[in-house]
């Protein structure tokens, strides 16, 4: 499962969003897009739900949707704010 740091907070706003890291400190804007990965990470979705739902509510391609969410899911890791691998999830969780 993939699953966010304990030490992110996700703040949402109409412009996108705040993730803040309080392990490091930091703190990274978020576009629409990118805040709704995250808050859709928090509700315990896999790699292909968030594609299908991303997909789906900012009408995009699944094949430009599941480049993006990789990239995203990939800088999550890389600054220490995502572990876990793709996973199933249970799809009701996801699609609300």
């Amino acid at each position: 499962m993939l699953i966010l740091s304990r030490g992110a907070r996700l703040t949402k706003s109409q412009d996108g969003g705040i993730l803040l890291d309080l392990d490091h400190g930091v703190f990274f804007n978020l576009n629409p897009v990118g805040a709704r990965i995250v808050e859709l990470l928090q509700r315990g979705c896999d790699h292909s739900s968030l594609a299908r739902v991303i997909g789906r509510e900012f009408h995009a391609s699944a094949e430009i949707v599941n480049r993006d969410v990789d990239d995203f899911l990939s800088s999550l890791r890389n600054l220490g704010l995502l572990d876990g691998s793709r996973t199933v999830s249970d799809p009701d969780k996801c699609d609300a």
